[in-house]
């Protein structure tokens, strides 16, 4: 059996003296889509920063990326996007991509053709020398999502990938998460839209106030729960919270 690309152990995190993830365990396979769902609050954002080495969790917590922990020297095989977007508006949408990726190790020229073939794909490629701030929210997330999977990196980590989408947008979007599943990367996929999970993740993980609360294959997680849907599932779990 293969070893998982991501593996978090015993993950505790607190802020100011109050813990808001408990023993969180999970991990992630080379060519498999995992989605890490929960309500606002739940802890997603603060386990991905944790295992990035962003914020430093408790002392025993156990987070590797490819067999170690993580750290700024392998970026190269990171892809990330955000839920806070961030690209530089006044430069040009091509200048920004192709910096980008001479940041993840590329020569310009590799940077510059790899930029415009993504271009092409996602139907921008008329936009390449117009300044990022003149583009539509929905086209400023397609370049982010250009710049996160330039690099063909062994983990995607996409936090909210299709906020600001059109349904046209979003499909592409997950067809373009797919392929590279196929190619063997891993993908952590964060979202609030359930339906979104029906079509691309092969496993999940759900947290409630940073707990484990349902985890394995999408399928399974509905037969455990007697459920037809996830949203239907995530809605009992978290009714059972309220109640």
């Amino acid at each position: 059996m293969s070893k998982p690309l991501v593996e978090i152990n015993n993950l505790n995190i607190s802020f100011g003296g109050k813990r808001i993830v408990h023993d969180l365990e999970l991990e992630v396979m080379s060519g498999e889509t995992f989605a890490l769902l929960g309500a606002n609050g739940s802890g997603k954002t603060s386990t991905i920063r944790a295992l990035l080495g962003i914020i430093r969790p408790e002392s025993k917590s156990v987070m590797h990326v490819n067999g170690q922990t993580y750290s700024p020297e392998m970026s190269d095989i990171l892809g990330y996007l955000p839920e806070e977007r961030g690209l530089y508006t006044r430069s040009k949408v091509l200048d920004t991509m192709s910096y980008f990726g001479e940041l993840k190790g590329m020569t310009r020229a590799e940077a510059k053709q790899l930029s415009l073939e993504y271009l092409k794909r996602v139907g921008l490629e008329d936009k390449a020398n117009v300044k990022v701030k003149k583009l539509s929210g929905g086209q400023q997330q397609k370049v982010q999502l250009g710049v996160a999977i330039m690099n063909n990196p062994k983990l995607l980590i996409l936090d909210e990938p299709t906020k600001g989408l059109d349904p046209v947008n979003r499909v592409l979007l997950m067809d373009i998460v797919n392929e590279l599943r196929e190619k063997g990367t891993a993908i952590i996929y964060i979202t609030h839209l359930m339906e979104e999970v029906e079509r691309i993740a092969d496993r999940l993980i759900i947290i409630r106030d940073g707990r484990r609360v349902a985890y394995g294959s999408v399928e399974d997680i509905k037969r455990e729960h007697n459920a037809k849907t996830i949203e239907e599932v995530f809605v009992d779990l978290y009714k059972e919270a309220a109640a």
